[in-house]
C-alpha cells in the first residue's frame, strides 16, 4: 500500500508544519540541520512519547492519538489555545476539554462596543456570572454596578439577595431559576465547576430560595428571549434580550437588552435624560 494521500492525514500535515515552525534555538538546540525546525525524536522526546509512534503519528498509521498525547504533543510544540483546539479538531474530531482560565477584565475596544449601544443596556459578565463590565445603559436601567464592590457584582447574589433587584422582577421566581439554570449550564460549559463551588456554598447558606432550585439540577442557555422589568421610576419596560460568546474569551459573554417597542425605548431614554 502506498503513502496516504495529503488530504488523508490532516493531523500529520498539520503536526509537520507546526514542527517546522519551531526555532530550535529557542530550545537550546544548536548543530546543522537539513530542515527547518525541531526534528521528530526531539519533539517525542519533549512530549514524553516514543519517536516511532510520533513518526507513526504524522505519517498516518497507528490509528487515533489518545487526548492525553495530544495534550502533551500540544505542550511540545508550544501551541496556542486556538492552535491546541485546531489540533484536537483533527486528531480526534472534536475539541479539547475546556480549560477554564480567569481573565483581566475586557480591552477597551470592547468597552466601545458596549458604550456605543446608548438606549440597550448591555453588560459583559464571566463564566461565573460576575459583571465585568457595562454602559451608561445598563447602570441606569438595571444596577448602577460602579456603586457595588467587585464581589457584589455578580448576577446570582443580586438576584436572590438585593431586594431591589428582586422587586424589579414581574416573575421574580420564573427569572430566578432561568437563571439558575442558565448559569449551571455557563459554568460546566466553560469548566468553571470547581471556581463556581464557593459562590454555589454561599447562595445556599444565604438563599432557601437558591437551595432549592439548585437542587433541581435544571440545565438553560442564556439565548434570546425577552424581559419584562418594573423600574421604580419609569415603570413597566420590556426587553428583547440576546447573548454572544466573546470570541477568544471563553470566559466572558455579553448580554445585550434592547427596548422591545419605541415606547419601551421612550421610557429609556427619559431615564438617560434625567440621570
Amino acid at each position: 500500500m502506498g503513502a496516504p494521500m495529503a488530504n488523508d492525514n490532516p493531523l500529520g500535515l498539520y503536526l509537520k508544519d507546526r514542527r517546522a515552525k519551531l526555532d530550535p534555538a529557542s530550545f537550546g538546540l544548536s548543530g546543522r540541520r537539513r530542515t527547518p525546525g525541531l526534528r521528530r525524536e526531539e519533539v517525542a522526546q519533549r512530549a514524553n512519547i516514543s519517536a516511532t509512534w510520533y513518526t507513526w503519528l504524522e505519517q498516518g498509521r497507528g490509528g487515533a492519538p489518545s487526548a492525553a498525547v495530544l495534550e502533551r504533543i500540544a505542550r511540545a510544540l508550544m501551541l496556542t489555545d486556538a492552535e491546541r483546539e485546531h489540533l484536537f479538531l483533527v486528531g480526534l474530531g472534536r475539541p479539547p476539554e475546556v480549560r477554564y482560565q480567569v481573565g483581566e477584565g475586557v480591552t477597551p475596544r470592547l468597552q466601545r462596543v458596549l458604550d456605543a449601544l446608548e438606549l440597550s443596556p448591555a453588560l459583559v459578565k464571566t463564566a461565573t456570572w460576575d459583571v465585568v463590565a457595562w454602559n451608561r445603559a445598563a447602570s441606569i436601567v438595571l444596577t448602577d454596578y460602579g456603586s457595588l464592590p467587585p464581589e457584589r457584582r455578580n448576577i446570582l447574589r443580586l438576584i436572590f439577595l438585593d431586594p431591589r433587584v428582586r422587586a424589579a422582577q414581574f416573575d421574580w421566581e420564573g427569572v430566578a431559576r432561568f437563571v439558575v439554570a442558565a448559569f449551571r449550564a455557563d459554568v460546566a460549559r466553560a469548566g468553571a465547576t470547581a471556581r463556581a463551588e464557593a459562590l454555589v456554598g454561599e447562595l445556599c447558606s444565604s438563599s432557601e430560595d437558591f437551595e432549592a432550585m439548585w437542587r433541581d439540577n435544571d440545565v438553560r442557555s442564556y439565548g434570546e428571549g425577552v424581559k419584562h422589568l418594573r423600574h421604580p421610576a419609569a415603570g413597566p419596560i420590556a426587553f428583547e434580550y440576546s447573548a454572544f460568546s466573546v470570541d477568544g474569551r471563553p470566559d466572558l459573554g455579553m448580554v445585550v437588552y434592547n427596548p422591545a417597542t419605541s415606547s419601551d425605548a421612550e421610557r429609556v431614554r427619559s431615564l438617560m435624560e434625567g440621570s
